[in-house]
């Protein structure tokens, strides 16, 4: 499964810790699809596909980040480093 996240919906906050859900389109199905943050962490997490941002030029691969404190949260990360792609998609 391969998706490319194309929306946000943010709770608490402004920062990627606060994406709680996606709308997403996914490639195989050529469907638009929505989910929580936890499923998508699920899938990534089982590699069961993978999910992406695409900035007009490039696909920006979305990874988990595990803090020390907190819950996990997606995030992208271009060239070995992370990047706002995901904050800079339109909310809903």
């Amino acid at each position: 499964m391969g998706i490319q996240i194309t929306a946000r919906h943010m709770v608490g906050g402004t920062g990627h810790e606060h994406i709680a859900a996606v709308k997403y389109f996914d490639d195989f199905r050529k469907t638009n699809g929505e989910d929580t943050r936890e499923a998508v962490i699920f899938c990534l997490d089982s590699k069961m596909g993978i999910a992406y941002c695409a900035d007009g030029q490039r696909s920006i691969p979305v990874g988990v980040v595990r803090p020390h404190h907190g819950h996990p949260y997606l995030r992208t990360s271009a060239d070995g480093k992370y990047t706002d792609n995901l904050l800079a998609l339109p909310t809903y």
